[in-house]
């Protein structure tokens, strides 16, 4: 409710003075009658247009009214709400996911453009600054300004784009011709989504690790067949994979309960805490390498149920890991 009373304030004194610029010389208690006000509130929205904004408020005896004393002024300001404020100073680390690419420098232009936009004289109506939140971000890999305006160019010209490309695991480019279809940004990683004319199936690729890049005049279409969702999981990552999705069950001991139990990490799981605190969870997915990946990253403190095959990569890798340490 108080929220509410404050913006109906701030929205009646922003009309206060448009009426007093107006040259209509308003007075209390016409100004009362207009909002639907006592005359008192509307004296304290005078003297708060005085105090706040050092407004050059006088009173003609003859037109028995309010006016400036000079013409030229008016609210030079942006009130902002403490939900409002907490809201644009925790959104703003969020665009971490677009450092290192082209977009960066666009966003920042853009706040540029719009705090040159905004009046001398931002107010805010109380002390509160979003300073103790603190964002930490993965280190991100470079993406090159050509690179990647050519992409979105070739995406919605329909063109097919020529490159080099070094996979994860090469130490050499290798030349690729792609049909590009779609842009995949995954933790602030970027990648694109098309049909390999040397693979001749759909493949994804990092733009990071592209060089070279030329959009051909050669169009294609997209195949109508073509689904994004059969080889992405927007829970667990981009690695390509055209398999069925299957279902996944794993055990975590009771040392991390907590930790899974207060987190969605997919949008199809189903999970449970057993009698002796350990957790089950159960979802779905056709991503087994991001899967992989992820039951890795919690060590001894999960076992694989189901399926057999990702059991047998778990413990290969863990077997990889072990004899690095001979």
């Amino acid at each position: 409710m108080a929220e509410r009373e404050e913006k109906v304030k701030i929205h009646r004194i922003l009309e206060i003075d448009k009426y007093i610029r107006a040259g209509n010389y308003p007075n209390a208690t016409s100004l009362g009658k207009i909002f639907e006000v006592s005359r008192a509130t509307i004296m304290r929205d005078i003297e708060f247009l005085r105090d706040r904004y050092e407004a050059p408020l006088e009173f003609d005896q003859q037109r028995n009214g309010y006016y400036y004393s000079d013409p030229t002024f008016f609210i030079q300001s942006v009130m902002l709400s403490e939900g409002e404020l907490f809201t644009v100073s925790t959104i703003m680390p969020l665009l971490e996911q677009y450092k290192n690419t082209p977009l960066e420098s666009s966003f920042k232009k853009i706040m540029n453009k719009i705090t040159e936009m905004l009046p001398n004289q931002v107010s805010v109506d109380t002390g509160f600054m979003n300073d103790e939140i603190k964002f930490i971000s993965d280190p991100l890999p470079r993406i090159d300004e050509e690179i990647f305006n050519k992409t979105f160019k070739s995406i919605k010209s329909h063109k097919t784009i020529s490159f080099s490309y070094r996979s994860l695991s090469k130490q050499d480019y290798s030349a690729r011709n792609f049909d590009p279809y779609h842009v995949i940004c995954q933790k602030g990683n970027w990648y694109i989504c098309g049909f390999c004319h040397k693979a001749k199936t759909i493949r994804i690729y990092a733009l990071s690790r592209i060089r070279e890049l030329e959009i051909t005049n050669n169009t294609f279409e997209i195949d109508k067949n073509f689904k994004m969702e059969d080889y992405i999981d927007p829970s667990f990552g981009i690695w390509t994979s055209k398999e069925e999705p299957e279902k996944i069950e794993l055990l975590f001991d009771k040392s991390i309960n907590t930790y899974i139990l207060e987190r969605t990490w997919h949008a199809t799981q189903t999970i449970s805490q057993n009698d002796d605190g350990s957790v089950n969870l159960s979802f779905m997915t056709n991503q087994i390498q991001e899967t992989l990946h992820w039951v890795l990253s919690f060590g001894g403190s999960v076992k694989v149920i189901n399926p057999p095959k990702l059991a047998e990569m778990v413990k290969t890798e863990a077997e990889k890991i072990l004899e690095n340490f001979k």
